[in-house]
């Protein structure tokens, strides 16, 4: 018998979920379930009444069941663990012999847009040199201080985030044009296709960290801008746009901007033109693979994160 399942997270007209964090709930009574998946080779992580029962990793259309559960109502959960900037898991269903209970999605909803520290980029890497693989590897979007913060809130939460992007300018100038703003309309982010419109999905909150890319390196010779005030005034112009056309969409979500001391006056002024409420990040730790925040730093963004939008709910 299939379980209906509650899916904060953005999924596609054939059920693929691209963007990191995404997840699957759903409850029901009897001592066995199983999950249909494909994986695409990601890590999958399953867990039954909270406790993780499995990893599921190998590609290809899999089913997993557990067992030997005690008689009673019994909560399921299957959760992406890393980023994957092309393709993405399918999620085919949860199942069960016994009973099936209805779907019960959070009272409240928070989405969070962002980058690399959105995303966990290597947040669990006890050293901060790392190659691609290590990277992957030691990618937790769970932990990173998005889904840390909504669980604190009880919070069904989505992410849309890229590692490497910002609002107007990437990582060292590359990809030039294909900014988050950009990939945010997809389903999933490696694919042109946009996301099927969803009227479950009212965030009261949205939380934007965007523009460490945008300013992070030094501008070179035949990027768009003439200099960095050029850029700088770029970024606070698209940055008002992409809220605007956010607040369009989702016109009941307040926003809150978090911002890094290089570019905090920037978001000051965008805060101050959309009405939004800007967070400064203090200095982290950056532990994490190639200098990015540790788990230490994504519990204290966490902190900081709950505190900003319980009034806000």
């Amino acid at each position: 018998m299939p379980i209906p399942a509650n899916a904060p997270g953005r999924v596609s007209a054939d059920n693929r979920f691209g963007w990191p964090g995404g997840y699957f709930e759903g409850r029901f009574k009897g001592s066995a379930v199983t999950v249909r998946v494909d994986t695409g080779g990601e890590p999958l992580r399953l867990l039954v009444d909270g406790i993780v029962r499995a990893t599921l990793v190998e590609p290809g259309e899999s089913q997993f069941t557990v067992s030997g559960l005690a008689k009673g109502e019994h909560a399921v959960r299957l959760e992406k663990v890393t980023e994957s900037q092309s393709g993405g898991p399918r999620f085919l269903g949860f199942y069960t012999k016994g009973i099936a209970i209805k779907a019960q999605a959070r009272a409240r909803q928070i989405e969070f847009i962002g980058d690399s520290h959105t995303v966990g980029y290597g947040n669990t890497s006890p050293v901060r040199e790392c190659d691609g693989a290590k990277v992957r590897a030691t990618t937790d979007t769970q932990l990173a201080f998005g889904p840390l913060a909504a669980k604190a809130l009880d919070a069904d939460y989505r992410v849309i985030a890229y590692s490497g992007y910002g609002v107007v300018r990437n990582y060292a100038g590359k990809m030039p044009g294909e900014n988050l703003p950009f990939l945010y309309p997809r389903a999933v982010p490696g694919d042109a296709a946009l996301m099927v419109a969803d009227s479950k999905w009212q965030p009261r909150v949205i939380v934007i960290n965007l523009g460490t890319n945008d300013f992070s390196t030094a501008l070179k010779p035949g990027e768009a801008w003439k200099d960095a005030d050029a850029l700088h005034t770029d970024y606070r112009a698209k940055y008002v746009t992409f809220i605007r056309s956010l607040k369009a969409a989702q016109p009941q979500a307040k926003f809150v901007l978090m911002a890094a001391a290089n570019f905090a006056p920037d978001v000051a002024d965008v805060a101050a033109q959309t009405g939004a409420t800007m967070l400064r990040v203090p200095t982290l730790e950056v532990t994490g693979c190639n200098w990015h925040p540790s788990l230490k730093d994504h519990r204290e963004m966490a902190a900081l994160v709950e505190t900003a939008v319980a009034p806000l709910f």
